[in-house]
Parts: structure tokens; C-alpha cells; sequence
């Protein structure tokens, strides 16, 4: 039935008739309107706000491949010694082939020597293949090492500051990237300790030195090398 409208003279007659798309489009902006009412109802409800500020879900999916092409894995060794060392890939540690240069000389270099190479080498930026790969070092030109103070197990090695001071995954990269060689004796397990005390007071200085262990659970675990030393008594 047509809706019906007053004229001039008191009279009811016919009003123009809506067009059927019209009535739709009303009816279906009805209907939303409702719906969008009852969601807001059901957010409230369930204590959460909306907000204008992006969620963080977490990083995403890391690409890197890891892997060296085979000149950069394989570095020849004309002018030094080829070494491993422990670069950060994927939340990982994995083996990274370099050139060390040591000290010329007819006597093989001493263990803070070798130590300190090593460290150096950690230290460098990373190579144009190492980058694309996604290979980086977490150990930056802060860090520091030496050889054992006085009264310390032998192969213990230094830092210039507390091994729990430092962020886990260099300190990781430091334990794996020391372990096996001449730095530590040859020794799997690394012993590390904080600055020496000056000589009088107590040589295991303010943290005492601690023993680590390269093994799987902390190459694939880096951010557990805190936790992960042991008290040398």
C-alpha cells in the first residue's frame, strides 16, 4: 500500500511510492547499523578497548639463508691462519670460516694473544656475503680481553666487564668462538672472569669466575648464556 499524505484542504491521498532499490539499500543500512551496534556491545563486554596503536605479533619469519657462497665460506689463507668463528644467524649461533692475522714471530702466539685475535675478529663488520646471508656479531668494540690474574685455573681469560654484564648472545658468541682453541688451552670449556682486582685484594675479583660450555643447547639457545655458567671454586 502506498503511504498516504495530508493536502491543503484536509484530504488523505497517495504519496509517491519508494523506488524497490532504495528500500533495500535502507533496509540492508538497518541491518548494519544493528549489527555494528551488537559488536560494540560484545567488545565491551569482554573488557578490550579499541585502540588506534598497532599490535606487535612478533618479528617476521626471518629470510636469511645462512649460508655462504663458497669462496666467502672457504677463505684462503695466504697471509695468517684460518679460524672459526661464531657469528649470530637466525637467532643462532652458527660457524663462520675467517683469516686470522697473529702477531709475526718465530714463538706461537700466547693464549690473550690468540685470545685477543679472536676477539678482534668478532669485532670486524661484517662482510658483504656475511650481511646478504644475514650472518651479524653482537660483540662490539667495547669488549676487552686478557689473560688469567694471579691465583686464576689456567686458561682463564679476562673481560673488562663481568661475563653477566654482558648482552647474552655476545657473550655466547664469545664462549663458542674460545672454545676448542689455543686462547683457552684447547680447552671445550671456557673459563671467564670479570676485571682482575688490584693486586693485594681478593684476585677472583667482584663475580668470581665462571665455567662455560659451548655446546648445542647454547648455539641454539644464545640468549641463555647468562644463565648457563657455572661457578669455578
Amino acid at each position: 500500500m502506498s503511504p498516504r499524505t495530508a493536502d491543503p484542504y484536509g484530504t488523505e491521498r497517495p504519496g509517491p511510492a519508494l523506488p524497490a532499490p532504495r528500500r533495500a539499500l535502507g533496509a540492508r543500512a538497518a541491518a548494519l547499523g544493528v549489527f555494528g551496534a551488537v559488536a560494540a556491545l560484545l567488545v565491551a563486554g569482554c573488557g578490550i578497548r579499541s585502540t588506534s596503536v598497532p599490535v606487535d605479533a612478533g618479528a617476521a619469519p626471518s629470510r636469511a639463508s645462512c649460508q655462504l657462497p663458497g669462496s666467502a665460506a672457504s677463505p684462503r689463507a695466504t697471509d695468517g691462519v684460518a679460524v672459526t668463528v661464531q657469528l649470530v644467524c637466525s637467532a643462532q649461533l652458527l660457524p663462520v670460516r675467517r683469516v686470522l692475522r697473529l702477531p709475526k714471530g718465530d714463538q706461537a702466539p700466547r693464549p690473550d694473544e690468540f685470545a685477543r685475535a679472536l676477539l678482534n675478529q668478532l669485532q670486524q663488520p661484517e662482510s658483504a656475503a656475511e650481511a646478504k646471508s644475514g650472518f651479524s656479531s653482537e660483540v662490539g668494540p667495547w669488549a676487552r680481553v686478557s689473560g688469567p690474574a694471579k691465583g686464576d685455573p689456567a686458561g682463564t681469560l679476562r673481560l673488562n666487564r663481568e661475563p653477566d654484564e654482558l648482552p647474552p648472545y655476545a657473550l655466547a658468541q664469545l664462549v663458542c668462538t674460545f672454545a676448542e682453541t689455543p686462547a683457552v688451552g684447547g680447552r671445550r670449556a671456557v673459563v671467564l672472569g670479570g676485571p682482575a682486582a688490584p693486586e693485594g685484594e681478593d684476585t677472583l675479583g667482584v663475580g668470581g669466575l665462571k665455567r662455560y660450555e659451548c655446546g648445542t643447547d647454547l648455539r641454539t639457545r644464545p640468549q641463555s648464556a647468562q644463565s648457563s655458567g657455572t661457578l669455578v671454586e
